[in-house]
């Protein structure tokens, strides 16, 4: 079975065209500047917004076949936009194995599958997957290792999966997000520029950091570390992305 929280349809942040994503429940990262925090455990969520007075639970198994379904709904505007499915999280890739079964149906269908991961997971899951999906949105966050393990992840590991992911033919698409006072720093930039470009990447894609996620965090009555944290401006986006256009063909998100 699988654990998801949430199913949004004619997405179009997620992946070429327009697709349908799929959020699974579950992260073993805990990034403090998360837009999903419903996604981070594998229970149900509930939140309660006060301003509306609604209150929603996040978070139900449903089995491959189930989902499917409603997956090839859409499946026409997918054809007509090179779209497909996208699964995103929380971190999919920890369902890997329950996620086979769907990724093989959407592929008998004609529908192309994107995984949306921080890739902080052995390769072994990555190898189950690739048979059946297009391609891995992957996140890359630092490149220093320390950062790295104060939420929860390796550097190591997710060098070691962007490379043998490439080696094994499969599409990778390096997205980073711009978290001011994390990784947007000249330093910070230059040595992610020169750890990807030892890799073999041609092209990333920017997230500027956004607080769409803060409504989430107070009808679950968490704190949310970033709520004051004011977006990059557009001089200081102007900036960092000119330093990786220095290395990569670049596309700005959102």
């Amino acid at each position: 079975m699988l654990n998801i929280s949430n199913i949004q349809h004619f997405s179009v942040g997620d992946g070429e065209g327009i697709r349908t994503t799929v959020f699974f429940k579950g992260c073993n990262l805990r990034c403090p500047w998360c837009h999903n925090p419903e996604n981070l455990n594998k229970q149900p969520a509930v939140l309660r917004y006060r301003s509306t007075g609604k209150t929603e639970t996040l978070g139900r198994l449903v089995s491959a076949e189930e989902i499917l379904t409603e997956l090839l709904e859409d499946k026409d505007f997918y054809c007509e936009s090179n779209g497909g499915v996208t699964f995103s999280g929380g971190e999919a890739m920890l369902q890997a194995s329950e996620l086979v079964p769907l990724a093989k149906l959407l592929a008998e269908n004609g529908v192309s599958v994107l995984v949306d991961t921080a890739g902080c997971v052995p390769y072994a899951s990555f190898q189950i997957l690739n048979p059946f999906v297009t391609g891995y949105l992957f996140d890359f966050k630092t490149a220093d290792g320390d950062q790295y393990r104060e939420i929860g992840g390796d550097l190591g590991l997710v060098v070691e999966n962007i490379t043998r992911l490439c080696k094994d033919g499969k599409a990778v698409r390096i997205r980073i997000p711009l978290i001011p006072g994390f990784n947007t720093s000249p330093r910070s930039t230059q040595a992610i520029c020169e750890r990807l470009q030892d890799i073999g990447i041609k092209h990333v894609d920017l997230l500027p950091f956004h607080r769409l996620g803060s409504a989430k965090y107070e009808a679950m009555g968490l704190e949310y570390a970033y709520k004051t944290q004011q977006p990059l401006t557009k001089d200081d986006l102007g900036k960092i992305e000119a330093i990786y256009k220095t290395y990569f063909s670049v596309k700005i998100e959102g």
